[in-house]
């Protein structure tokens, strides 16, 4: 997991409220309005930029380090698809501890378009920023809660009576649990935790809030032999990696935002077909700095892969949402006390005009 970060709404951190969330320092500055976002962005009605494309260069800010969990957009970058859809270029921009979140950059204006969360978001947008998720990377939240195979947690009612490794930042999401299983803090001893997961390998602790695509892996490559619940399974059905833009791009460039998502299907796709090739490019080329492992991070490909695919995928797209789904993280949102309606925090009417118009993107 992460480093420690700030847990208010107004000054979220990533991974600290769902483990996607803004980074530290980062200020949402009240209803401040946006300015034209990343940088060079050029227009969305034809003509040309400064560097001769269609639509100019764009910053796009990633919820996290460069690692694996981006692949599709290393896909759309390296195989041109952003260039063929008329970008001069997309600047790739790491999160990380010190950097500031998807929100605050949009109501900046230093990014055109950013990979957040749903209860990241919502937060934002309920204290003024005029923006809204388009689509979704991960049809689940990843959160889930390792445990010993030898004495496993498989559901949240498993929990009770049991030690649970709860990091500060993920107090609210743990307890956002809990409530949707009918359960109280009471119930569960919450022992505080770091990121490290020793103290579930040593049996400190029974059961260990983590990430499924990353704790799970790196314990079974140590030794440790272990399972997992998902959250979205147990009534917290929370999308994750959404794509967010400011209303205004939605509003004013349509053309330019509807080409960037064509672009971002074809490099999902390519990335759950090939999950060794998404390792490849995340160790080697994008996230070559981080000293990634390539067998830990083909693992966490194939893992990913899970929660980008489902039913309603197949049926409709990569990176959509049917309006059940979008309801059930309406209703998961209040339970984890935001109260915010549909219309104010998304809007996929953009994305589907993309597939209605491109049905081969399917």
């Amino acid at each position: 997991m992460t480093p420690a970060q700030r847990s208010t709404f107004g000054h979220l951190n990533r991974r600290s409220f769902l483990r996607y969330s803004a980074f530290a320092g980062a200020a949402l500055g009240g209803a401040g309005a946006l300015a034209a976002c990343g940088g060079n962005s050029g227009g969305s009605s034809g003509g040309t930029t400064e560097d001769g494309s269609k639509y100019g260069s764009v910053a796009v800010q990633l919820s996290w380090l460069k690692n694996i969990e981006f692949a599709g957009e290393y896909f759309a970058d390296s195989k041109g698809y952003f260039k063929e859809a008329g970008f001069g270029s997309v600047d790739l921009v790491a999160g990380g501890a010190a950097s500031t979140s998807v929100e605050a950059g949009l109501d900046t204006g230093k990014v055109w378009l950013g990979l957040s969360a749903p209860q990241t978001t919502a937060p934002a947008i309920l204290e003024g920023l005029p923006a809204k998720i388009v689509a979704t990377t991960y049809q689940k939240n990843p959160f889930a809660i390792v445990s010993a195979a030898a004495k496993p947690i498989k559901s949240p009612q498993d929990m009770k009576g049991r030690k649970i490794g709860v990091q500060d930042t993920n107090q609210l999401i743990f307890n956002a649990l809990l409530t949707a299983n009918g359960l109280k803090p009471g119930d569960v001893t919450v022992v505080p935790a770091q990121y490290d997961p020793t103290p579930l390998a040593n049996g400190e602790v029974d059961g260990w809030v983590s990430y499924v695509t990353n704790e799970p892996i790196t314990l079974a490559a140590k030794g440790f032999q272990n399972t997992h619940f998902l959250f979205a399974d147990f009534d917290l059905p929370l999308v994750a990696e959404t794509l967010t833009v400011a209303q205004s791009t939605i509003d004013k460039e349509r053309d330019k935002l509807k080409a960037f998502l064509a672009a971002e299907i074809k490099g999902w796709k390519d990335a759950v077909a090939d999950p060794a090739e998404s390792a490849r490019l995340a160790v080697e080329v994008y996230g070559k700095d981080q000293k990634l492992d390539l067998a830990e991070q083909t693992k966490e490909a194939s893992a990913q892969n899970e929660l980008v695919v489902s039913a309603d995928t197949a049926a409709n797209g990569l990176l959509s949402m049917t309006d059940a789904l979008i309801e059930q993280n309406i209703a998961a949102l209040r339970a984890a006390k935001i109260d915010i309606k549909a219309a104010q925090l998304f809007d996929l009417s953009v994305l589907r005009e993309v597939y209605a118009e491109n049905p081969g993107l399917k």
